[in-house]
């Protein structure tokens, strides 16, 4: 991020704290990606805000100013769920798909927080202000003919996708990270470097870096996981570990 947006966006959310605190109600952000919530939770602000995706380790989240008395109103996101009309005759959907018809209608990136994908229909995660005119306006994805329904998130969706286990030198971070894309671990140490890295929305630069079980990894470009910890220990002394991709 260039220097004047990290500064807009350090203005923004002290202004967004300080409006909770002296008018004791929530203020929130829209979504906010890895990099931007990065920003934030290097920021001492007026109160602390904590990130909302929608579920547990969503990836675009945002933030909620909260009072220091506390307050009962629910974030502003809600769940769409974009399915085919006619499942038979569907394309094979993606990620990338129901994202590209999204952008299509003219809808904001940072009003759109995940996309899950699940059983062929697409499980968005938005800002209340825009679900309705999705729900209106979204017909087609790829060449499929869709409804879009505000939803409940279903359990099935929100739940883990695939927890598989990979063979580490150490919990190291560049270690975890080149073995789980099997990749150099000179490569994996200079997407640390580079500021790719993203360890629980925190940016983390050094490959070193020890790993907190149960933390999200984000490398920008390529994808995440959630890191569970050391399995068993090898027969020749290496560590075999648990990583959790998410259910999109």
């Amino acid at each position: 991020m260039a220097e004047d947006d990290i500064g807009q966006l350090k203005k923004r959310f002290d202004e967004l704290a300080n409006r909770a605190f002296t008018r004791g109600a929530a203020a929130y952000t829209r979504f906010l990606n890895t990099a931007e919530q990065s920003v934030l939770s290097s920021m001492r602000l007026a109160v602390e805000p904590r990130l909302c995706g929608g579920f547990p380790w969503a990836e675009r989240r945002i933030a909620v100013f909260e009072p220091p008395e506390g307050t009962e109103d629910e974030p502003p996101i809600v769940c769409v769920r974009i399915a085919p009309v006619n499942a038979r005759f569907s394309d094979e959907l993606t990620h990338r798909d129901f994202l590209g018809s999204l952008m299509a209608c003219g809808v904001s990136r940072d009003t759109l927080g995940d996309i899950l994908v699940k059983d062929g229909a697409g499980y968005l995660i938005c800002l209340e202000s825009v679900a309705d005119f999705i729900a209106q306006n979204l017909t087609q994805v790829k060449h499929t003919t869709v409804t879009a329904v505000r939803t409940a998130l279903p359990e099935t969706a929100a739940l883990d996708g695939e927890t598989r286990s990979i063979v580490v030198a150490s919990e190291r971070l560049d270690a975890v990270i080149a073995a789980f894309w099997r990749i150099p671990r000179e490569e994996a140490k200079l997407l640390c470097e580079r500021g790719f890295v993203f360890v629980d929305s925190r940016v983390t630069i050094k490959a070193a870096s020890q790993i907190p079980q149960g933390a999200s990894v984000t490398v920008r470009g390529r994808g995440r996981f959630r890191y569970d910890g050391v399995d068993r220990e090898t027969k020749k002394g290496r560590l075999r570990v648990l990583v959790t991709t998410p259910g999109s």
